[in-house]
Protein backbone atom coordinates (compact mmCIF):
# COMPACT_ATOMS: atom_id res chain seq x y z
CA UNK A 1 0.00 0.00 0.00
CA UNK A 2 1.41 3.51 -0.98
CA UNK A 3 0.00 6.73 1.04
CA UNK A 4 0.25 10.11 -1.02
CA UNK A 5 -0.28 7.72 -4.57
CA UNK A 6 -1.44 10.80 -6.20
CA UNK A 7 1.70 13.29 -5.09
CA UNK A 8 5.00 13.80 -6.82
CA UNK A 9 6.67 10.87 -5.93
CA UNK A 10 3.58 8.33 -6.06
CA UNK A 11 2.44 8.37 -9.59
CA UNK A 12 5.78 7.69 -10.69
CA UNK A 13 6.60 4.82 -7.37
CA UNK A 14 2.88 2.72 -8.37
CA UNK A 15 3.62 2.05 -11.83
CA UNK A 16 7.31 1.23 -10.90
CA UNK A 17 6.31 -1.25 -8.18
CA UNK A 18 3.31 -2.25 -10.68
CA UNK A 19 6.06 -3.28 -13.34
CA UNK A 20 8.20 -5.16 -10.72
CA UNK A 21 4.87 -7.67 -10.12
CA UNK A 22 3.30 -6.27 -7.42
CA UNK A 23 0.08 -5.70 -6.63
CA UNK A 24 -0.40 -2.03 -5.41
CA UNK A 25 -2.96 -0.62 -3.28
CA UNK A 26 -3.04 3.22 -3.69
CA UNK A 27 -3.98 5.06 -0.56
CA UNK A 28 -6.01 8.32 -1.93
CA UNK A 29 -6.83 11.46 0.33
CA UNK A 30 -10.00 11.80 -2.00
CA UNK A 31 -11.56 9.59 -4.76
CA UNK A 32 -10.31 9.46 -7.68
CA UNK A 33 -11.95 11.09 -10.86
CA UNK A 34 -14.25 8.98 -13.05
CA UNK A 35 -12.11 8.86 -15.78
CA UNK A 36 -9.43 7.88 -13.66
CA UNK A 37 -8.65 4.35 -14.48
CA UNK A 38 -6.84 1.59 -12.70
CA UNK A 39 -3.78 -0.63 -13.99
CA UNK A 40 -3.96 -4.30 -13.86
CA UNK A 41 -2.98 -5.40 -10.23
CA UNK A 42 -3.47 -1.88 -8.82
CA UNK A 43 -6.09 -1.19 -6.14
CA UNK A 44 -7.68 2.06 -4.79
CA UNK A 45 -8.81 2.96 -1.09
CA UNK A 46 -9.90 6.37 0.15
CA UNK A 47 -8.69 7.33 3.59
CA UNK A 48 -9.11 10.58 3.64
CA UNK A 49 -7.66 13.23 5.47
CA UNK A 50 -4.12 12.04 7.24
CA UNK A 51 -4.14 13.04 10.82
CA UNK A 52 -4.67 11.27 14.78
CA UNK A 53 -8.15 10.49 13.10
CA UNK A 54 -7.39 8.61 10.34
CA UNK A 55 -9.37 5.17 9.41
CA UNK A 56 -6.42 3.13 7.86
CA UNK A 57 -8.43 -0.44 8.32
CA UNK A 58 -9.58 -0.60 4.94
CA UNK A 59 -6.49 0.36 3.25
CA UNK A 60 -4.40 -1.79 5.22
CA UNK A 61 -6.22 -5.10 5.19
CA UNK A 62 -3.89 -7.83 3.53
CA UNK A 63 -1.16 -5.81 3.36
CA UNK A 64 2.39 -6.97 3.68
CA UNK A 65 4.27 -3.77 3.19
CA UNK A 66 3.82 -0.34 3.54
CA UNK A 67 5.09 3.02 1.63
CA UNK A 68 4.26 5.86 3.39
CA UNK A 69 4.63 9.09 0.93
CA UNK A 70 1.97 11.26 2.19
CA UNK A 71 2.07 14.12 4.34
CA UNK A 72 2.39 17.32 4.85
CA UNK A 73 4.97 19.40 2.92
CA UNK A 74 6.99 22.43 3.52
CA UNK A 75 6.26 25.19 1.48
CA UNK A 76 7.19 29.27 0.65
CA UNK A 77 4.37 30.55 1.95
CA UNK A 78 2.34 28.75 4.38
CA UNK A 79 -1.49 29.97 4.48
CA UNK A 80 -2.29 27.42 7.53
CA UNK A 81 -3.29 29.84 10.92
CA UNK A 82 -0.61 27.51 12.69
CA UNK A 83 1.83 26.10 10.63
CA UNK A 84 3.33 23.94 13.34
CA UNK A 85 0.23 22.76 14.63
CA UNK A 86 -0.44 21.48 10.88
CA UNK A 87 2.62 19.90 10.20
CA UNK A 88 2.52 17.92 13.95
CA UNK A 89 -1.17 16.51 13.09
CA UNK A 90 -0.17 15.41 9.53
CA UNK A 91 2.83 14.02 9.50
CA UNK A 92 3.51 13.03 13.38
CA UNK A 93 0.36 12.08 14.57
CA UNK A 94 -0.50 10.95 11.21
CA UNK A 95 2.23 8.61 10.68
CA UNK A 96 1.47 7.66 14.52
CA UNK A 97 -2.25 6.38 13.73
CA UNK A 98 -0.94 4.79 10.99
CA UNK A 99 1.58 3.26 12.09
CA UNK A 100 -0.68 1.72 15.55
CA UNK A 101 -3.28 0.20 12.31
CA UNK A 102 -0.17 -1.31 10.62
CA UNK A 103 0.96 -3.13 13.72
CA UNK A 104 -2.78 -4.44 14.47
CA UNK A 105 -3.41 -5.22 10.67
CA UNK A 106 -0.01 -7.12 10.31
CA UNK A 107 1.53 -5.15 8.27
CA UNK A 108 5.05 -7.24 7.92
CA UNK A 109 7.63 -3.67 7.20
CA UNK A 110 7.26 -0.01 6.57
CA UNK A 111 9.30 2.37 4.77
CA UNK A 112 8.79 6.05 5.90
CA UNK A 113 10.11 8.85 3.83
CA UNK A 114 11.12 11.67 5.71
CA UNK A 115 13.47 14.38 4.71
CA UNK A 116 17.46 15.27 4.81
CA UNK A 117 16.38 18.67 6.48
CA UNK A 118 16.20 16.42 10.14
CA UNK A 119 19.97 16.36 9.53
CA UNK A 120 19.84 19.82 9.56
CA UNK A 121 19.89 23.23 7.12
CA UNK A 122 23.24 22.96 5.92
CA UNK A 123 25.63 19.55 5.99
CA UNK A 124 28.88 22.35 6.26
CA UNK A 125 32.57 20.79 4.87
CA UNK A 126 31.35 17.53 5.08
CA UNK A 127 28.22 15.99 3.54
CA UNK A 128 25.63 14.23 5.82
CA UNK A 129 26.01 10.82 6.79
CA UNK A 130 23.71 8.57 8.96
CA UNK A 131 25.59 8.28 12.00
CA UNK A 132 25.19 12.69 12.48
CA UNK A 133 23.15 13.59 15.39
CA UNK A 134 20.05 14.81 13.90
CA UNK A 135 19.83 18.95 14.07
CA UNK A 136 15.85 19.60 12.96
CA UNK A 137 15.31 23.26 12.62
CA UNK A 138 11.88 24.44 12.01
CA UNK A 139 8.38 22.95 12.54
CA UNK A 140 8.23 20.72 8.81
CA UNK A 141 12.04 18.80 10.03
CA UNK A 142 10.65 18.77 13.65
CA UNK A 143 7.15 16.99 12.67
CA UNK A 144 9.06 14.18 9.87
CA UNK A 145 11.81 14.04 13.24
CA UNK A 146 9.10 12.85 15.74
CA UNK A 147 7.57 10.70 13.46
CA UNK A 148 10.85 8.79 12.60
CA UNK A 149 11.22 8.33 16.16
CA UNK A 150 7.46 7.08 16.24
CA UNK A 151 8.21 4.55 13.31
CA UNK A 152 11.16 3.12 14.89
CA UNK A 153 9.61 2.69 18.35
CA UNK A 154 5.99 1.61 17.01
CA UNK A 155 8.04 -1.02 14.99
CA UNK A 156 10.16 -2.49 17.40
CA UNK A 157 6.86 -2.45 19.89
CA UNK A 158 4.75 -4.25 17.19
CA UNK A 159 7.41 -6.80 15.50
CA UNK A 160 7.06 -4.69 12.31
CA UNK A 161 9.81 -4.39 9.71
CA UNK A 162 10.90 -0.03 9.17
CA UNK A 163 13.13 2.09 7.07
CA UNK A 164 13.48 5.09 7.24
CA UNK A 165 14.63 7.43 4.10
CA UNK A 166 16.02 10.74 4.10
CA UNK A 167 15.70 12.74 0.44
CA UNK A 168 17.48 15.81 -0.09
CA UNK A 169 15.24 18.14 -3.21
CA UNK A 170 14.07 15.59 -5.70
CA UNK A 171 13.48 16.99 -8.69
CA UNK A 172 11.94 15.37 -12.14
CA UNK A 173 8.79 14.99 -14.55
CA UNK A 174 6.02 16.72 -12.62
CA UNK A 175 8.56 18.49 -10.21
CA UNK A 176 6.53 21.80 -8.54
CA UNK A 177 7.78 24.80 -6.47
CA UNK A 178 11.13 26.26 -6.92
CA UNK A 179 12.45 23.79 -8.87
CA UNK A 180 9.83 24.34 -12.06
CA UNK A 181 10.13 28.41 -11.34
CA UNK A 182 14.06 27.61 -12.17
CA UNK A 183 13.24 25.69 -15.46
CA UNK A 184 10.51 28.52 -16.78
CA UNK A 185 13.32 31.01 -15.66
CA UNK A 186 16.24 29.49 -17.36
CA UNK A 187 13.69 28.35 -20.67
CA UNK A 188 12.79 32.23 -20.90
CA UNK A 189 16.41 33.62 -20.57
CA UNK A 190 15.83 35.60 -17.54
CA UNK A 191 19.21 37.14 -16.10
CA UNK A 192 19.97 35.23 -12.79
CA UNK A 193 22.85 37.23 -10.35
CA UNK A 194 23.62 33.74 -9.21
CA UNK A 195 27.53 33.25 -10.76
CA UNK A 196 29.05 33.97 -7.32
CA UNK A 197 27.39 31.08 -5.84
CA UNK A 198 29.22 28.64 -4.44
CA UNK A 199 28.01 26.10 -1.94
CA UNK A 200 27.30 22.39 -3.30
CA UNK A 201 24.10 20.55 -2.78
CA UNK A 202 22.97 17.42 -3.32
CA UNK A 203 19.62 16.07 -5.37
CA UNK A 204 18.14 13.36 -5.89
CA UNK A 205 16.67 12.31 -9.60
CA UNK A 206 12.85 10.98 -9.19
CA UNK A 207 13.54 7.74 -10.83
CA UNK A 208 16.69 7.45 -8.49
CA UNK A 209 14.34 8.03 -5.01
CA UNK A 210 11.85 5.74 -6.51
CA UNK A 211 14.63 2.74 -7.11
CA UNK A 212 15.71 3.09 -3.64
CA UNK A 213 12.41 3.10 -2.77
CA UNK A 214 11.53 0.11 -3.59
CA UNK A 215 14.77 -1.41 -3.10
CA UNK A 216 13.97 -0.57 0.94
CA UNK A 217 10.61 -2.19 0.26
CA UNK A 218 12.28 -5.45 -0.47
CA UNK A 219 15.78 -5.89 0.44
CA UNK A 220 16.17 -8.04 3.63
CA UNK A 221 19.19 -5.84 4.05
CA UNK A 222 16.73 -2.52 4.23
CA UNK A 223 14.87 -3.63 7.85
CA UNK A 224 15.46 -1.38 10.33
CA UNK A 225 18.24 0.70 8.50
CA UNK A 226 18.10 4.68 7.63
CA UNK A 227 19.16 5.91 4.77
CA UNK A 228 20.08 9.27 2.83
CA UNK A 229 19.12 9.24 -0.83
CA UNK A 230 21.57 11.87 -3.22
CA UNK A 231 22.15 11.05 -6.91
CA UNK A 232 26.01 11.13 -6.37
CA UNK A 233 26.99 14.25 -8.06
CA UNK A 234 26.77 17.53 -6.10
CA UNK A 235 26.60 20.81 -7.35
CA UNK A 236 26.81 24.76 -7.25
CA UNK A 237 23.36 26.53 -8.00
CA UNK A 238 25.35 28.23 -10.99
CA UNK A 239 26.43 24.88 -11.87
CA UNK A 240 22.36 23.92 -11.96
CA UNK A 241 21.54 26.30 -14.02
CA UNK A 242 24.27 25.93 -16.78
CA UNK A 243 23.29 22.20 -16.76
CA UNK A 244 19.93 22.89 -17.25
CA UNK A 245 20.24 25.41 -19.91
CA UNK A 246 22.64 22.76 -21.99
CA UNK A 247 19.61 20.24 -21.82
CA UNK A 248 17.86 23.37 -23.14
CA UNK A 249 20.43 23.68 -26.01
CA UNK A 250 20.59 27.08 -25.06
CA UNK A 251 23.33 29.52 -23.10
CA UNK A 252 22.67 30.45 -19.40
CA UNK A 253 22.23 34.16 -18.62
CA UNK A 254 24.03 34.35 -15.17
CA UNK A 255 25.92 37.37 -13.89
CA UNK A 256 27.96 37.84 -10.47
CA UNK A 257 26.01 39.95 -7.86
CA UNK A 258 27.39 40.18 -4.18
CA UNK A 259 26.15 37.47 -1.70
CA UNK A 260 25.69 39.45 0.75
CA UNK A 261 23.81 41.94 -1.02
CA UNK A 262 21.44 39.15 -2.19
CA UNK A 263 21.08 37.94 1.51
CA UNK A 264 19.52 41.40 2.04
CA UNK A 265 17.37 41.29 -0.49
CA UNK A 266 15.78 37.93 0.18
CA UNK A 267 15.53 39.06 3.80
CA UNK A 268 13.49 42.32 3.14
CA UNK A 269 11.44 40.35 0.98
CA UNK A 270 10.82 37.28 3.56
CA UNK A 271 12.69 34.43 1.31
CA UNK A 272 15.79 33.93 3.97
CA UNK A 273 14.34 30.21 3.75
CA UNK A 274 14.46 30.22 -0.21
CA UNK A 275 18.53 31.81 0.02
CA UNK A 276 19.35 29.69 2.20
CA UNK A 277 18.56 26.85 0.14
CA UNK A 278 20.17 28.54 -3.04
CA UNK A 279 23.48 29.49 -1.32
CA UNK A 280 24.12 27.11 1.57
CA UNK A 281 26.06 23.82 1.09
CA UNK A 282 24.02 20.92 1.74
CA UNK A 283 26.11 17.57 0.25
CA UNK A 284 24.63 14.25 1.24
CA UNK A 285 26.67 10.73 1.29
CA UNK A 286 25.04 8.20 -0.08
CA UNK A 287 27.24 5.47 0.03
CA UNK A 288 25.79 3.76 3.40
CA UNK A 289 22.57 2.82 1.09
CA UNK A 290 24.43 1.52 -1.86
CA UNK A 291 26.73 -0.74 -0.11
CA UNK A 292 24.25 -2.02 2.12
CA UNK A 293 21.73 -2.61 -0.83
CA UNK A 294 24.81 -3.34 -3.54
CA UNK A 295 22.83 -0.94 -5.79
CA UNK A 296 23.56 1.79 -7.78
CA UNK A 297 21.57 4.72 -9.03
CA UNK A 298 20.09 4.09 -12.57
CA UNK A 299 20.47 7.96 -13.45
CA UNK A 300 23.56 10.41 -13.39
CA UNK A 301 22.17 14.02 -12.83
CA UNK A 302 22.90 14.77 -16.71
CA UNK A 303 20.15 11.78 -17.37
CA UNK A 304 18.12 13.13 -14.48
CA UNK A 305 18.04 17.09 -15.64
CA UNK A 306 17.48 15.67 -19.27
CA UNK A 307 14.34 14.05 -18.38
CA UNK A 308 13.17 16.82 -16.34
CA UNK A 309 13.58 19.04 -18.98
CA UNK A 310 12.20 17.07 -21.61
CA UNK A 311 9.22 16.90 -19.39
CA UNK A 312 8.71 20.51 -19.10
CA UNK A 313 8.72 21.52 -22.25
CA UNK A 314 6.75 18.89 -23.86
CA UNK A 315 4.33 20.37 -20.62
CA UNK A 316 4.85 23.79 -22.00
CA UNK A 317 4.12 22.71 -25.31
CA UNK A 318 0.69 21.12 -24.52
CA UNK A 319 -0.11 24.42 -21.88
CA UNK A 320 0.54 26.67 -24.95
CA UNK A 321 -1.49 24.45 -27.41
CA UNK A 322 -3.85 23.95 -24.99
CA UNK A 323 -4.56 28.31 -24.82
CA UNK A 324 -4.51 28.89 -28.79
CA UNK A 325 -7.65 29.81 -30.24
Amino acid sequence: MVTGANGFVGRRMCPALLAQGHVVRRGLRAAPAASASLAPGEQAVVVGDIGPETDWRAALDGVERVLHLAGRAHVMRDTAADPAEAFHRVNTLGTQRLMQAAGEAGVRRLVFVSTIHVNGQTSGEQPFREADAPHPVGPYAQSKWEAEQIVRDAGARHGLETVVVRPPLVYGPGVKGNFLRLLSWVARGVPLPLAALAGRRSLVALDNLVDLLACCLSHPAAAGELFLAADGEDLTTPELIRRIAACMGQSPRLFPFPPAGLALAARLAGATGAWQRLSQPLQVSAAHNRARLQRREPLSVDEGLLQTVCWFQAHRAAETDGGAS
